[in-house]
């Protein structure tokens, strides 16, 4: 195992960001946390990144003791978090000529290790301007770089896309799958269920610093156990009402997704579905789009913790 933790703990003052979480995470291997923002995802990186010291449990990170040996695991890893750091002042080249030059390349080396992250990292055509002209796919582009300057066995990734458009998302999915095709462990955090499904072999899904939940894609779903009910109407200021009137016949609660514009609901049945759409009809309400079918990771996740993935509310920072 690249990481392995058991019983990881982390409380602030009366609040218990990170309660006994286990983890396994084979080498090679692109391991998700999922949560909502407050989830307690970044204690727990940051407690397997040796900034922050647990106050229960073990981990090891490529067989390196979390605390009994620290600069051990240092020495294999590389994190990235959730904002850039760089000098804005500098261009990409000199950012990553500097830390080269720290991490002990010598002058020449450290001008052909920042070459070839540069063009790898497909910014080899903006080497020459200044960061703070950069924009945030960019910047994220090449605030992973710098934490390939030495190629580490673990790379920690905490939520590697937040806040960029959906092109340079795909641009950084890209790159990580590269890296771990080229062999490097690598951890991400994310609250985006699309971001889990398409990069993770496997995920772990933490809610108020517990996980709740682990496994493939499809085994997460699989896990809820039944399909799920999809309706659009021709007036969404009548969704609450909608919800409302299928949450009484099917006994499930009822999730809109994130642009507000669909219901979902767990149903046991088809003949369940069928006797919920005809009630919605009969009560007057234009469904002008259904679908019955196995749970997205969205559903999933809403069944899991009864709230959207994109919900603020939490316990942990």
């Amino acid at each position: 195992m690249a990481v392995a933790a058991r019983g990881l703990s982390k409380s602030f003052g009366h609040l218990k960001a990170v309660d006994g979480i286990d983890l396994d995470v084979p080498e090679g291997e692109i391991f998700a946390i999922l949560g909502p923002n407050g989830a307690g995802k970044t204690t727990l990186m940051r407690m397997l990144a040796t900034l922050i010291v647990p106050d229960g449990g073990t981990a090891t990170i490529l067989g390196r003791d979390l605390a009994q040996d620290p600069a051990g695991v240092r020495s294999q890893i590389a994190l990235t978090g959730q904002f850039a750091s760089l000098d804005e002042d500098l261009t990409g080249r000199e950012n990553l000529i500097l830390l080269a030059r720290l991490w002990g390349f010598s002058r020449a080396g450290s001008k052909a290790r920042a070459a070839e992250l540069l063009d790898a990292f497909d910014l080899a055509d903006a080497a020459t301007r200044q960061v703070k002209d950069y924009s945030g796919g960019m910047r994220r582009r090449l605030d992973i770089a710098a934490s390939l300057i030495v190629t580490p066995g673990v790379l920690f990734l905490d939520e590697p896309t937040t806040g960029l458009d959906p092109t340079a998302r795909q641009k950084v999915w890209r790159l990580i799958r590269q890296l771990a095709e080229s062999g490097v462990t690598i951890l991400l955090t994310t609250q985006y269920l699309e971001e889990a499904d398409q990069l993770a072999r496997r995920i772990a899904v933490i809610d108020h610093g517990r996980k709740i939940a682990e496994g493939t894609s499809r085994e997460l779903k699989a896990e809820v156990g039944a399909g799920f009910l999809s309706v659009a109407l021709a007036d969404p200021s009548r969704l609450d009402a909608a919800a409302a009137l299928l949450a009484d016949s099917l006994g499930h609660e009822v999730n809109r997704n994130a642009e507000d514009t669909h219901l979902s609901v767990m149903v046991d049945t088809p003949a369940a579905a069928n006797a919920a759409l005809s009630a919605l009809i009969e009560a007057g309400f234009e469904v002008t789009d259904f679908e019955m079918g196995a749970p997205s990771l969205e559903e999933v996740f809403f069944a899991l913790t009864g709230r959207p993935a994109d919900d603020t509310e939490g316990d942990a920072p």
